[in-house]
């Protein structure tokens, strides 16, 4: 099985990812970990794009994260992309939370980098601030994408809720691959 799961920042896509991963018994990939180096540098589109398709290359994984830019390669084999469209409010709580938990405990992301508070609340790198001033355009995007015939071999999954991502995660996972059953965006 080969899933993509996509989302705003705050959507829960890592959490998600990690979860359907271990149920599958199938590795889970971060591209956030494939797109950083230290001190907040980001890897070129063709480390990136290399890291990509070496990871990609087994027969199954859930990939976590966006990155439109890497849409050809990690769409391609792709089965399943999972949408997690949780509602706005959700996105800035989980995104605020979040953010403030990362600094004041100093967590280590992708490639030893940590958020800062300089850094979250007063540059264009905010994370917050991404999250949110993406979250429109991205909705409209993503559902572009599910109708695009070029995708036509992967089944969209549109969860707008922590109850429909229980209930898939719980119930509709394993046998979703089963049948020709395509969520509608």
């Amino acid at each position: 099985m080969r899933i993509n799961v996509i989302g705003t920042a705050g959507s829960g896509k890592s959490f998600f990812s990690k979860r359907v991963a271990q149920k599958l018994n199938i590795p889970c990939v971060e591209i956030e970990a494939l797109a950083w180096k230290s001190n907040w540098t980001e890897a070129t589109d063709e480390e990136l794009f290399s890291k990509l398709k070496t990871h990609l290359s087994s027969n199954d994984w859930v990939l976590d994260g966006n990155y439109s830019k890497t849409r050809h390669i990690k769409w391609k084999k792709c089965q399943m992309v999972v949408y997690l469209d949780m509602p706005f409010h959700i996105i800035f709580y989980r995104l605020l939370r979040r953010t403030l938990i990362r600094i004041f405990t100093g967590e280590e992301l992708w490639a030893g980098n940590k958020e800062t508070f300089w850094r979250q609340f007063f540059t264009g790198h905010s994370v917050i601030w991404w999250g949110l001033s993406n979250f429109f355009p991205k909705r409209r995007y993503y559902f572009i994408d599910s109708k695009n015939p070029k995708y036509s071999h992967i089944k969209f999954v549109r969860l707008r809720s922590k109850k429909e991502v229980e209930d898939f995660v719980t119930h509709k996972l394993y046998t979703f691959f089963n049948t020709s059953e395509t969520f509608v965006f």
